[in-house]
C-alpha cells in the first residue's frame, strides 16, 4: 500500500501470455491493482503518462519501442517523477541490465523469479527502495560498469563528503542502511539520512542510481561487492 490505497502497477509485455500471467498475479494481491497493460515499449510510454503508475514491470525486447528507451522517456518526464520502472529480463539478455540501470530503472527482475518475490519486488521499488541487493545484480553491475563506454567522470563526487563518499560507496556494493550503519559504525537512522542527502547532491532518482554513479566514477571497483 501507498497510504491507504494500493501501489498502482502497468505491466508491459509483447507476449500476451506472459502479460495476462503477471497480470493475474498482481491483480490477486489487496494492496497491488493493475492499471494498464502495454504489448509495445510505447505503449508503456503512453499508458504511463495515461495511468501515473506507481511502479512499471518493464520487458526489454518489445517492438516500435524497447524497453531501455522507454524507460529512459518515462524516468526524464518530470511528470512521471512517482513512476519507478522495474526491468524484467532474462539470462541471455544480461548485456542489457546495466544499460536499463543507466536509463532510470529502479532495478530487474529475471523472468524465472518466485512469484512471491516478484510481489515483494514491486512493493520494495514503490516504496522508493531499489533491487540491488541480490548478489546476481551486484555481480552483473560490476561486470558491465567496465565496459569500454562507461563514464570515469569523478568530477561529480566533489560535492560529496569523505563520509558521504564512504556511504555511497557501501550503496554501491548492494548494502542496505542496516548494513552500512554496522559497517561504518553509525546508526541506522544516520546512514538513511546520508543517503538522502548523497541523492540529492547527485539528483539520483533512487538507490539503484547511486549503485551506478559508485561504479562509473571508480568509487567502487569490480569486484569489491560482499559475497553474495
Amino acid at each position: 500500500m501507498i497510504g491507504d490505497r494500493p501501489i498502482r502497477v502497468l505491466v508491459a509485455d509483447d507476449q500476451e501470455l506472459v502479460r495476462r500471467g503477471f497480470c493475474a498475479l498482481i491483480a490477486a494481491e489487496d494492496d497491488l491493482e493493475i492499471v494498464g497493460e502495454a504489448a509495445t515499449g510505447s505503449e508503456a510510454v503512453d499508458q504511463a503518462f495515461a495511468t501515473r503508475p506507481d511502479v512499471i514491470l518493464m520487458d526489454i525486447r518489445m517492438p516500435e519501442l524497447d524497453g531501455i528507451a522507454a524507460t529512459k522517456r518515462i524516468t526524464t518526464e518530470e511528470r512521471l517523477d512517482g513512476t519507478r520502472v522495474l526491468v524484467l529480463t532474462t539470462f541471455d539478455l544480461d548485456q542489457y541490465v546495466y544499460d536499463a540501470l543507466r536509463a532510470g530503472a529502479s532495478g530487474f527482475l529475471l523472468k524465472d523469479t518466485a512469484p512471491q518475490q516478484l510481489l515483494d519486488g514491486i512493493r520494495v521499488v514503490a516504496a522508493g527502495d531499489a533491487l540491488i541487493a541480490p548478489g546476481i545484480t551486484r555481480r552483473l553491475i560490476s561486470e558491465f560498469a567496465t565496459r569500454p563506454d562507461a563514464a570515469s567522470d569523478t568530477s561529480v563526487l566533489a560535492a560529496l563528503t569523505r563520509r558521504e563518499r564512504d556511504v555511497l560507496a557501501e550503496v554501491g556494493r548492494g548494502r542496505t542502511n542496516a548494513e552500512i550503519a554496522e559497517r561504518l559504525v553509525i546508526s541506522p537512522l544516520t546512514a538513511k539520512t546520508h543517503v538522502s542527502r548523497i541523492m540529492t547532491k547527485l539528483v539520483a532518482r533512487d538507490r539503484a542510481q547511486l549503485v551506478v554513479i559508485a561504479y562509473e566514477t571508480g568509487l567502487v571497483t569490480p569486484g569489491s561487492a560482499p559475497p553474495s
